[in-house]
């Protein structure tokens, strides 16, 4: 019998869309080498390119590993055959050269949240713009929402960070969120997948791109809480954000496919 959806409120049709995503959204083949590749390759092509700045990292299988770039490399340079798993020390157990000292406050994010599977933290451009005007990130557009109350302010720029003070510092700014703009500094993004990391760092970017925009015509005016939060929970779904990811990761391997060796 044909349900007759006219006569359904949009709580009631919001469930059933989400339904229909658990049966027919599927995810992606690639190991998880292969999706962190696949994620710097992406983001370089899509303005977070910085040079030799900033760590894309994933949990490894073992408890106190996790996957990281080799320093050196800049993002488009990544594939899954030169990555490296390192240990919270930062000590390389599979792998040839050396992981970035920046990667340390990754192990103290990792050891402060255990629901984090994939750590992103570029210098993205317009997101660099506006760390230095020392605001916070404002969401205040549809397409952004998957970000809406989610994102935490350092307002203050530690250094470079290497040291323990650093990890300690960025670790607990945080907190819970998914996300952090660092002043001064740049984005970054703790992820309960890969492919949820890649599309929240390319949202982060995104946004603060249309902040500076917008800041430039007049006052930017903020959305209905409630609305903020619906439409937070209505993108960010596993199911959503694996096809955002294989979306992006087709656009990419069209230009080039050596990320997956």
């Amino acid at each position: 019998m044909t349900n007759d959806t006219f006569n359904l409120d949009k709580a009631q049709l919001i469930q059933q869309s989400f339904v229909q995503m658990d049966q027919h959204l599927q995810g992606t083949n690639y190991t998880k080498a292969q999706k962190l590749a696949l994620t710097c390759r992406i983001l370089f092509d899509n303005g977070h390119d910085s040079g030799l700045a900033g760590q894309i990292t994933a949990r490894g299988e073992q408890p106190g590993t996790y996957l990281t770039q080799r320093l050196g490399f800049g993002f488009d340079e990544i594939c899954a055959g030169n990555l490296l798993l390192v240990n919270e020390d930062l000590e390389v157990l599979e792998g040839d050269g050396m992981a970035n000292p920046a990667n340390r406050f990754h192990s103290w994010l990792y050891r402060a949240r255990s629901d984090v599977q994939c750590i992103i933290h570029t210098h993205a451009i317009h997101t660099a713009a506006l760390s230095m005007l020392e605001i916070p990130l404002e969401i205040s557009h549809m397409d952004n929402c998957v970000l809406y109350d989610d994102v935490a302010f350092l307002p203050k720029w530690p250094g470079v960070p290497v040291g323990n003070e650093e990890g300690e510092l960025i670790s607990k700014a945080i907190g819970n969120k998914r996300a952090l703009l660092l002043a001064h500094h740049g984005l970054l993004i703790a992820a309960s997948s890969i492919e949820e990391g890649c599309i929240l760092a390319m949202a982060f970017e995104r946004a603060a791109r249309m902040q500076l925009l917008a800041m430039s015509a007049g006052k930017i005016q903020p959305i209905e809480p409630d609305l903020g939060r619906e439409a937070h929970d209505w993108i960010l779904r596993g199911q959503r954000s694996a096809v955002g990811f294989s979306y992006y990761a087709r656009r990419s391997l069209r230009k080039d496919t050596s990320c997956l060796d």
